[in-house]
Protein backbone atom coordinates (compact mmCIF):
# COMPACT_ATOMS: atom_id res chain seq x y z
CA UNK A 1 0.00 0.00 0.00
CA UNK A 2 0.74 3.59 -0.99
CA UNK A 3 2.25 4.91 3.00
CA UNK A 4 0.71 8.86 1.67
CA UNK A 5 -2.33 6.88 1.09
CA UNK A 6 -2.59 4.29 4.17
CA UNK A 7 -2.04 7.29 6.16
CA UNK A 8 -5.07 9.21 4.83
CA UNK A 9 -7.09 6.04 5.10
CA UNK A 10 -5.79 5.67 8.89
CA UNK A 11 -6.60 9.85 9.38
CA UNK A 12 -10.37 8.88 7.65
CA UNK A 13 -10.58 5.64 10.04
CA UNK A 14 -9.72 8.62 12.96
CA UNK A 15 -12.67 10.84 11.71
CA UNK A 16 -15.22 7.92 11.40
CA UNK A 17 -14.72 6.72 15.19
CA UNK A 18 -14.67 10.80 16.07
CA UNK A 19 -18.21 11.03 14.27
CA UNK A 20 -19.83 7.72 15.56
CA UNK A 21 -18.89 9.05 19.17
CA UNK A 22 -20.54 12.75 18.24
CA UNK A 23 -23.42 10.98 17.05
CA UNK A 24 -23.52 8.76 19.93
CA UNK A 25 -23.29 12.06 22.33
CA UNK A 26 -26.39 13.59 20.56
CA UNK A 27 -27.99 10.50 20.40
CA UNK A 28 -27.61 10.55 24.76
CA UNK A 29 -28.91 14.05 24.40
CA UNK A 30 -32.22 13.75 22.38
CA UNK A 31 -32.37 11.02 24.94
CA UNK A 32 -32.57 12.83 27.78
CA UNK A 33 -34.43 15.72 27.03
CA UNK A 34 -37.35 13.68 25.63
CA UNK A 35 -36.70 13.41 21.86
CA UNK A 36 -36.79 9.64 21.68
CA UNK A 37 -37.18 10.02 17.28
CA UNK A 38 -34.29 11.83 16.65
CA UNK A 39 -31.99 9.52 19.92
CA UNK A 40 -32.94 6.71 17.32
CA UNK A 41 -31.86 8.71 14.42
CA UNK A 42 -28.76 9.55 15.92
CA UNK A 43 -28.10 6.08 17.75
CA UNK A 44 -28.66 4.62 13.63
CA UNK A 45 -26.31 7.15 12.86
CA UNK A 46 -23.56 6.80 15.77
CA UNK A 47 -23.65 2.96 14.31
CA UNK A 48 -23.34 3.58 10.60
CA UNK A 49 -20.26 5.53 11.36
CA UNK A 50 -18.61 2.95 13.10
CA UNK A 51 -19.33 0.44 9.98
CA UNK A 52 -17.75 2.81 8.42
CA UNK A 53 -14.18 2.48 10.49
CA UNK A 54 -14.64 -0.86 10.49
CA UNK A 55 -14.92 -1.13 6.87
CA UNK A 56 -11.76 0.83 6.26
CA UNK A 57 -9.73 -1.12 8.79
CA UNK A 58 -10.34 -4.04 7.34
CA UNK A 59 -9.58 -2.77 3.53
CA UNK A 60 -5.96 -1.24 5.11
CA UNK A 61 -5.42 -4.77 6.63
CA UNK A 62 -6.60 -6.47 4.12
CA UNK A 63 -3.78 -4.84 1.59
CA UNK A 64 -0.71 -5.48 3.92
CA UNK A 65 -1.32 -2.21 5.23
CA UNK A 66 -1.39 -1.62 9.30
CA UNK A 67 -4.72 0.33 10.52
CA UNK A 68 -4.36 2.43 13.26
CA UNK A 69 -7.35 2.53 15.92
CA UNK A 70 -7.34 5.86 17.31
CA UNK A 71 -7.79 7.52 20.46
CA UNK A 72 -10.33 9.94 20.19
CA UNK A 73 -11.38 12.99 21.96
CA UNK A 74 -14.60 12.92 24.21
CA UNK A 75 -17.19 14.55 22.07
CA UNK A 76 -19.45 17.38 22.71
CA UNK A 77 -22.54 17.01 24.77
CA UNK A 78 -23.46 20.40 25.68
CA UNK A 79 -26.59 20.83 23.00
CA UNK A 80 -29.23 23.88 23.08
CA UNK A 81 -31.58 22.64 20.55
CA UNK A 82 -32.81 20.51 18.03
CA UNK A 83 -31.42 23.01 15.64
CA UNK A 84 -28.28 23.03 17.04
CA UNK A 85 -27.71 18.89 16.81
CA UNK A 86 -28.43 19.16 13.03
CA UNK A 87 -26.09 21.93 12.10
CA UNK A 88 -23.26 19.82 13.69
CA UNK A 89 -25.04 16.95 11.73
CA UNK A 90 -24.36 18.67 8.18
CA UNK A 91 -21.06 20.44 9.05
CA UNK A 92 -19.59 17.11 10.23
CA UNK A 93 -20.93 15.74 6.94
CA UNK A 94 -19.66 18.30 5.02
CA UNK A 95 -16.03 17.88 6.70
CA UNK A 96 -16.46 14.53 6.49
CA UNK A 97 -16.91 14.56 2.60
CA UNK A 98 -13.89 17.13 2.12
CA UNK A 99 -11.46 14.29 3.78
CA UNK A 100 -12.63 11.49 1.60
CA UNK A 101 -12.49 13.93 -1.75
CA UNK A 102 -9.12 14.19 -0.64
CA UNK A 103 -8.71 10.75 -0.77
CA UNK A 104 -9.48 10.17 -3.84
CA UNK A 105 -7.70 13.16 -5.21
CA UNK A 106 -4.37 11.83 -3.65
CA UNK A 107 -5.71 8.41 -5.21
CA UNK A 108 -5.36 9.78 -8.43
CA UNK A 109 -1.84 11.51 -8.18
CA UNK A 110 -0.87 8.66 -6.91
CA UNK A 111 -2.36 6.12 -9.70
CA UNK A 112 -4.04 3.85 -6.53
CA UNK A 113 -7.06 3.28 -8.99
CA UNK A 114 -7.67 0.42 -6.28
CA UNK A 115 -8.11 2.45 -3.13
CA UNK A 116 -9.69 5.03 -5.30
CA UNK A 117 -12.41 2.08 -6.63
CA UNK A 118 -12.99 1.54 -3.06
CA UNK A 119 -13.55 4.77 -1.88
CA UNK A 120 -16.22 5.03 -4.27
CA UNK A 121 -18.74 4.28 -2.20
CA UNK A 122 -17.67 6.35 0.46
CA UNK A 123 -18.35 9.18 -2.41
CA UNK A 124 -22.07 7.70 -2.88
CA UNK A 125 -22.63 7.67 1.46
CA UNK A 126 -21.54 11.06 1.63
CA UNK A 127 -23.87 12.86 -0.72
CA UNK A 128 -27.23 10.86 0.82
CA UNK A 129 -25.83 11.59 4.35
CA UNK A 130 -25.20 15.36 3.48
CA UNK A 131 -28.70 15.30 1.86
CA UNK A 132 -30.22 13.51 4.41
CA UNK A 133 -28.50 16.38 6.74
CA UNK A 134 -29.75 19.05 4.59
CA UNK A 135 -33.32 18.04 4.37
CA UNK A 136 -33.73 17.52 8.02
CA UNK A 137 -32.03 20.90 8.90
CA UNK A 138 -34.27 22.52 6.44
CA UNK A 139 -37.18 21.39 8.27
CA UNK A 140 -36.55 22.54 11.54
CA UNK A 141 -35.82 25.86 10.30
CA UNK A 142 -39.04 25.70 8.90
CA UNK A 143 -40.24 24.53 11.89
CA UNK A 144 -38.12 27.12 14.34
CA UNK A 145 -39.34 27.59 17.84
CA UNK A 146 -42.69 25.25 17.68
CA UNK A 147 -42.99 23.22 20.36
CA UNK A 148 -45.70 21.17 18.69
CA UNK A 149 -43.62 21.01 15.68
CA UNK A 150 -40.44 19.59 17.10
CA UNK A 151 -42.89 17.44 18.78
CA UNK A 152 -44.20 16.11 14.92
CA UNK A 153 -40.24 15.95 13.78
CA UNK A 154 -39.34 14.07 16.57
CA UNK A 155 -42.18 11.40 15.67
CA UNK A 156 -41.84 12.00 12.47
CA UNK A 157 -38.14 10.77 12.30
CA UNK A 158 -38.50 7.82 12.22
CA UNK A 159 -40.32 7.17 9.24
CA UNK A 160 -37.75 9.69 7.20
CA UNK A 161 -36.49 8.85 3.77
CA UNK A 162 -33.26 10.04 2.41
CA UNK A 163 -33.68 12.41 -0.38
CA UNK A 164 -32.82 11.11 -3.53
CA UNK A 165 -29.70 12.11 -5.63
Amino acid sequence: MIPEIEKLLNDQITYEATASAQYLSMACWADVNGYNGVAEFFYTQSEEERVHMTKLVKFINERSGAAVIPAIDKPRDDFKSLLELFEIFLESEEFVTAKINNIIYECLQHKDYNVHNFMQWYVAEQLEEEATARTLLDKLKIIGGDKSGHYLFDRDISTFQAPEE
